[in-house]
């Protein structure tokens, strides 16, 4: 089966903003993008309503879809793009329809005022569910890879670099699919990849052990020197992929909070578990996703 990028699309302007953010990803990786539209069914009585009825089902399975695919036709005219509709309840569907595709993109709606996502039970279930890599974009995501507004399109001889992809790793768990997915996006982009790995001292210690500065130092140096070894066969595989390293004392999901303020991409984790039951997505991964600023990638690993 061909290779694809899907998009969860629901008419929304945070599906649309996936939607765009899912073709020039695409573009870079020389692939198709396939939207998809989930139409779950109402209830009988409702659906002899006028407005939930067969106009609605219409709406949704043939319209949005297909001006959304028109939308991305005309801004990327050398781009690939299906459609595909789909009965069900919208996680399961998408999941399911995730299997056979590189990665599934799903919009995020942003906070307003506050930086970062507001993501539903839908977009959870999907995370929590998928192994294949689910990126959140929200609806006030730009364009700044290509810099598309009109009258700001700079120099095709100095084009910006974007911001750098940050990949937020544990070293304690280290599984290659995380910094595979991170190294590869940062080489696609010719963005710089900043690492961050936040470490913390023994449990003993928050029982009223202070921490002496000599045994900070110490303990700070040991997980600055792990952080280079686990990235070492990386840099090598990548040698043209610029790496910052960040090992801090503190809480990972506030550090990469911070650190997205100035992404491209958020790169994190989520450890696969078969049961059905829970979301499964770990208190990291949940802090990222509500409060980054940039679109954030969760890449599954066993």
């Amino acid at each position: 089966m061909p290779r694809t990028i899907t998009v969860g699309l629901d008419g929304s302007s945070e599906s649309r903003a996936a939607a765009e953010w899912a073709a020039r990803e695409a573009e870079l990786r020389g692939l198709p993008v396939k939207l998809v539209q989930v139409w779950e069914p109402v209830p009988e009585p409702m659906a002899q309503a006028p407005l939930l009825g067969t106009e609605t089902h219409q709406h949704w399975t043939e319209r949005i879809p297909r001006e959304s695919a028109d939308v991305l036709r005309l801004r990327h005219p050398d781009l690939e793009v299906s459609t595909e509709q789909l009965t069900g309840r919208p996680a399961e569907a998408l999941v399911d329809a995730a299997k056979d595709a590189d990665m599934l993109v799903l919009g995020s709606r942003g906070l307003g005022g506050i930086g970062g996502f507001l993501v539903g039970s839908v977009g959870l279930a999907v995370v929590a569910h998928s192994e294949r890599p689910v990126i959140l974009v929200r609806a006030a995501e730009q364009a700044d890879d290509k810099h598309e507004n009109e009258g700001d399109v700079p120099s095709a001889a100095t084009p910006p670099r974007p911001g750098p992809v940050v990949l937020g790793l544990d070293i304690g768990s280290p599984d290659e699919a995380l910094p595979g997915f991170a190294f590869d996006a940062a080489a696609r982009r010719n963005a710089p990849l900043r690492v961050v790995h936040a470490w913390n001292p023994p449990p003993y210690y928050a029982y009223g052990m202070a921490l002496e500065p000599a045994v900070e130092r110490e303990m700070a140096k040991g997980a600055a020197a792990a952080l280079t070894a686990a990235l070492s066969p990386w840099r090598k595989k990548y040698p043209d992929v610029e790496v910052v390293e960040q090992a801090h004392y503190g809480s990972p999901s506030l550090l990469l909070i911070d650190a997205s303020r100035d992404a491209s991409l958020v790169v994190v984790g989520r450890r696969i578990r078969r049961s059905s039951v829970g979301t499964h997505i770990g208190t990291v991964t949940h802090g990222v996703l509500h409060h980054a600023t940039a679109p954030v990638a969760v890449v599954a690993h066993d």
